[in-house]
């Protein structure tokens, strides 16, 4: 028997989720934005309440989690403002490889900070000539006794600003293609780690993102993910498989969001004499708006449920990923249409939520990557 519903503690669990988004976020959000301010404060709150690092097992502090329990969380976040959803989930991101792939010591330290105190890490990954393209990195680390030596630089690094540490994808073997990358944990405070400037990004603006410049950097042994040379890519691409769905989630509580700002204004404002819901143009709009978002929920329901129960989620992901970031952008777009003039205007919420929106098409993996996974994934066995 399938079951769309979600148990009752999954249900407690998004109420608490929709308060604290209700009275810590949605009040802040334009601040945040027109400040492009960190909202740490609110982060602090919401590990307070046990909100962040849902992933992280019990073992090492952590709440252990379900990722359906992630994506329920997620998606109030994002309903909330898409950019604090973004700057929270940091943690999700960097921590889920050495959840996958890490040592028994690298797990109890490192993701045991996250759970302590609020902090942050960031996944260190993208270069500033290599984006999808993961294979075209040209840091590296090298061998020196004990220790590896690291040295390049990473671009577009969310929570860069605020990382407690960084998950740091390298070549150890650059002749080995991708079998010769390795991942690391590099502490934020370490000699040779340096930041660039916060960047002035066209939405979710509250989220810290930055290149991040490693010159000459120290790195003992131990910090290798894994203990193991030329695991990196596998690494870093397991991590997706965890996090994409919550991504899917971010995605669909922005256009939850526009589509109820959407509703709430069409229902207020009269043109011709009668409320735009009663016009068929704007209420065949909304009925689009609403399909695409509960397909959006599906998807993303459908591979969490996979995830949990451990079946290869990677397509799926993939499915729930596109569609739903897809999604977001023409629902955004379609609720500063219902709004008009006003719409396009930054004192109305649909105009941020719009700007927001588009980075759902290019982070953790574009629109045209994730076609690119699902293409392979469906012909493999042909």
């Amino acid at each position: 028997m399938v079951n769309f519903g979600i148990s009752e503690d999954q249900e407690m669990l998004r109420e608490l989720a929709r308060s604290f988004a209700t009275d810590h976020v949605r009040p802040k959000a334009e601040h945040w934005d027109e400040h492009s301010e960190f909202p740490m404060e609110a982060i602090a709150a919401a590990h307070e309440l046990g909100l962040m690092n849902l992933h992280i097992p019990e073992a090492y502090g952590g709440m252990g989690m379900s990722v359906m329990d992630e994506v329920i969380v997620q998606e109030e976040f994002a309903w909330g403002d898409p950019g604090f959803a973004t700057a929270a989930y940091s943690n999700g991101l960097t921590a889920a490889p050495v959840i996958t792939g890490g040592t028994e010591e690298q797990k109890a330290k490192y993701l045991g900070r996250l759970v302590e105190t609020p902090s942050i890490a960031s996944y260190a990954v993208t270069e500033p000539g290599a984006g999808s393209d993961v294979a075209s990195i040209k840091t590296t680390a090298v061998k020196d006794g004990n220790d590896y030596i690291i040295n390049g630089s990473k671009m577009w690094i969310t929570g860069a600003g605020k990382a407690d540490w960084f998950f740091v994808l390298a070549y150890t073997d650059k002749e080995a293609g991708y079998k010769g990358m390795s991942s690391f944990i590099v502490e934020a405070d370490w000699n040779g780690v340096s930041l660039g400037k916060k960047e002035t990004n066209m939405g979710q603006r509250a989220s810290d993102t930055r290149a991040v410049n490693f010159e000459e950097v120290r790195v003992p042994a131990a910090n290798l993910v894994g203990g193991v040379e030329g695991k990196g890519w596998f690494n870093a691409m397991t991590a997706f498989d965890l996090s994409r769905p919550a991504i899917a989630a971010h995605a669909t509580g922005i256009s939850r969001s526009a589509f109820e700002h959407a509703i709430q204004y069409a229902n207020e404002r009269k043109s011709f004499g009668k409320k735009l819901h009663q016009h068929q143009a704007i209420q065949f709009m909304l009925a689009d708006m609403k399909t695409k978002i509960e397909a959006s929920r599906a998807l993303t329901w459908k591979t969490a449920w996979e995830a949990d129960n451990g079946i290869r989620n990677t397509e799926s992901a993939a499915h729930a990923k596109r569609f739903a970031a897809d999604t977001a952008m023409e629902v955004t777009t379609d609720a500063v249409q219902v709004f008009g003039g006003y719409g396009y205007s930054e004192e109305y919420p649909v105009a941020r939520l719009m700007r927001a929106a588009k980075v759902m098409q290019i982070y953790e993996g574009s629109s045209q990557v994730q076609r690119m996974i699902i293409g392979r994934e469906i012909t493999r066995n042909l």
